[in-house]
């Protein structure tokens, strides 16, 4: 039987960290202006989309509703159901306070890293959203006002033989010429046919040979119509993608992502150090702590968080501006539904350095119906100027779509 976290939440229990609940805080003004708002519930639903799309929303007693994401992953759902009760009766605007409480008190359960940030990251975009409706501007409006009208996208791409550097250079092609963007990502953790080990993380002189066709293939059947990035998924040890690195000098390569495992800051510095072709990471990294060594060691040359994974909008806005302190660009990877897309792009718009927000469904023919508004239009997505996030949730689309077992919203 499933355990109902409402029952169990004391909200006069005593607890040795710190409580920054209103009660707590002893938060008892009037604020006036209808911003006198409470919440009244968190709810979550999954949509089965390119991943299983983890969206969720936050209820007032004054009737708006905020919609956000959390990055896809098993128990998301979970913890933000266990974290509903500490947000009850809580007043919305104060979001970075509701995400420190949140953080406070999930300390023991994994808010330094991991899922429980993911989830409480979910949330913290719903209050963003939600503080939008209620004041009546956009998110990127709360984070401080905005530098660009539009935002820069860089499509994921995928071939059905993905190791195929001609097939690659074809769709490569498609992308640009006939989808109409000028920045590009190709995965380059794909088999050679010289992969005996792959355990070992080890890259043969033919297997390098192999990503070098892939890339200059690629490059070349683009030219200057579009910046080109590789993805290698974490999937090699220092020295053979320092090697790889050196073969894929004489190419015009946006940046490789994630050569290594993310998990040794010093030896993701030393292979950036020893590399002429930048070098991106950050999707594994959680919150700015994580951020920060990348940046502050010089282990990457473009730091990319993933906003709906990491802690949030206003988490990401610090790792941005943390990043631009050290002269470092943003891109933001991206592999959400339109929802946490358009989180990205109300960042993207209120910070200086931001790079591109990452799409990473183009191959899925109803991704775009999941809002009542149109997203992507060639290579470039328009910052909404509507409250909140700026978009409408179709909930016929989210019924069609629902992950099996998963709950739906209840109506506004």
């Amino acid at each position: 039987m499933p355990v109902d976290y409402r029952e169990l939440h004391d909200p006069n229990a005593e607890y040795t960290m710190r409580d920054l609940s209103a009660e707590a805080m002893q938060l008892m003004a009037k604020r006036g202006g209808g911003r006198d708002v409470m919440i009244t519930d968190v709810q979550t639903t999954m949509v089965d989309g390119t991943f299983p799309w983890t969206l969720v929303r936050v209820y007032t007693d004054a009737g708006i509703v905020g919609t956000g994401e959390a990055y896809w992953g098993a128990g998301v759902p979970e913890l933000i159901e266990r974290m509903t009760p500490m947000l009850i009766g809580e007043n919305p605007l104060d979001i970075d306070r509701l995400y420190r409480h949140l953080i406070q008190r999930m300390s023991g359960e994994g808010s330094v890293e991991g899922v429980t940030v993911t989830a409480i990251s979910g949330i913290e975009i719903a209050l963003h959203d939600l503080v939008g409706r209620i004041l009546e501007m956009p998110v990127y409006q709360l984070l401080g006002g905005k530098y660009r009208d539009t935002i820069r996208v860089y499509n994921d791409c995928h071939t059905a033989d993905e190791a195929d550097p001609a097939a690659c250079a074809k769709e490569a092609i498609r992308v640009v010429d006939e989808l109409g963007y000028d920045a590009i990502k190709f995965d380059l953790d794909v088999p050679s046919g010289d992969d005996s080990d792959r355990a070992n993380r080890h890259l043969t002189p033919r297997a390098i040979e192999h990503k070098r066709e892939i890339v200059a293939a690629v490059t070349d059947a683009v030219g200057d119509r579009a910046d080109v990035a590789f993805d290698c998924h974490w999937s090699y040890t220092r020295s053979a993608a320092v090697r790889l690195l050196r073969a894929l000098e004489p190419y015009p390569v946006w940046w490789i992502e994630d050569p290594i495992p993310p998990e040794n800051t010093m030896a993701q510095a030393q292979v950036t150090d020893r590399s002429a072709v930048p070098i991106a990471a950050g999707e594994n990294r959680y919150r700015i702590r994580e951020h920060e060594r990348l940046v502050r060691t010089g282990a990457v040359d473009i730091i990319a968080p993933d906003l709906p994974k990491v802690g949030g909008l206003r988490e990401t806005r610090r790792i941005a501006d943390l990043a631009d302190i050290h002269a470092t660009p943003v891109a933001l990877h991206n592999v959400a539904s339109p929802v946490a897309t358009m989180a990205a792009v109300h960042l993207g718009a209120a910070i200086p350095n931001l790079l591109a927000v990452e799409y990473h469904s183009y191959q899925l023919d109803w991704w775009a119906d999941l809002i009542g508004e149109s997203v992507i239009e060639d290579g470039r997505i328009t910052v909404p100027e509507g409250p909140g996030l700026g978009i409408t949730l179709d909930m016929d689309v989210v019924e069609d779509h629902r992950v099996t077992g998963s709950p739906l919203f209840d109506p506004v």
